[in-house]
């Protein structure tokens, strides 16, 4: 039981903070369910298999909510969307593969290296100049591809890498958000679907999990994450926001070094 109540936290801190700061739960949910299945005695080769297969499956609840409120207000682009589409879907299918075949400690370096590379970005406020237009159907193939690829390694709905993409190729920052809010959608599917099947040719898995999703995990994260996120949208307009991205920052740091060390 006591499982089951830290999944809800995890939940409502990963819905709260996407709610305040915008960001994606991915970056906190893994480095998180890296330190409960640790403690859970899950084996260690698959520690960070099944925290990025868990993380990439809550993506798919949340992406629902947050495209239907961007389309709403008319945020999404919705040709870009369609057309980075095949992309994201290859590329987010057959990262789960690449990913089974690396051992967890170079996959948690892997995932940590970004980690630092969000927080630096959020830290100094880091923002592309928008210098060329946006490119044809092969090049938003190929961007789509590498957004899918990266953003199912790190469990992420692929904001981190799609928003600096389209800003950088002159597409408005709030069409680029709404834009990548629902390509968050595919990428989720297709990385789940991906861990799933992966997943299921690794003996043993933990009792309760789809390939490399845990279901119990899954589940409750969702529901907390869901009813917290609300919460944070309207703090966002009562708090300072940019010192709490510079305290985020720094919890992306001390969290990315706690899991190696975990892993360690």
């Amino acid at each position: 039981m006591e499982w089951w109540l830290t999944y809800l936290l995890i939940g409502a801190i990963v819905g709260f903070l996407a709610g305040l700061l915008g960001i994606g739960g991915g970056m906190i949910i893994v480095p998180l369910l890296v330190f409960v299945f640790s403690a859970k005695g899950f084996p260690e080769a698959i520690l960070m298999h099944e925290a990025l297969g868990t993380a990439m499956a809550t993506i798919l609840f949340t992406s629902i909510s947050s495209v239907r409120a961007h389309h709403q207000r008319g945020g999404v682009d919705w040709p870009i969307a369609r057309a980075i589409a095949p992309g994201i879907l290859l590329g987010g299918f057959g990262a789960p593969a690449l990913a089974a075949q690396i051992p967890t400690r170079p996959l948690a370096m892997f995932f940590t290296a970004f980690m630092f590379y969000a927080a630096t970005q959020m830290f100094f406020r880091m923002q592309p100049k928008a210098t060329r237009e946006l490119p044809g159907p092969r090049g938003l193939f190929v961007a789509g591809g590498v957004i899918g690829i990266l953003s199912s390694l790190l469990a992420a709905g692929g904001a981190f890498l799609s928003i600096p993409f389209m800003t950088w190729c002159r597409v408005p920052l709030r069409r680029a958000i709404g834009t990548a809010a629902a390509i968050g959608f595919p990428i989720a599917a297709a990385g789940t679907i991906g861990y799933v099947l992966n997943g299921m040719r690794i003996e043993p898995l933990p009792a309760w999990s789809l390939g490399f999703v845990y279901l119990p995990a899954l589940g409750l994260i969702v529901v907390t994450s869901m009813l917290a996120a609300p919460l944070g949208a309207r703090l966002a307009h009562a708090m300072p926001i940019g010192k709490l991205r510079f305290v985020f920052a720094l919890l992306l740091y001390g969290i990315g070094l706690r899991m190696l060390w975990t892993l360690w």
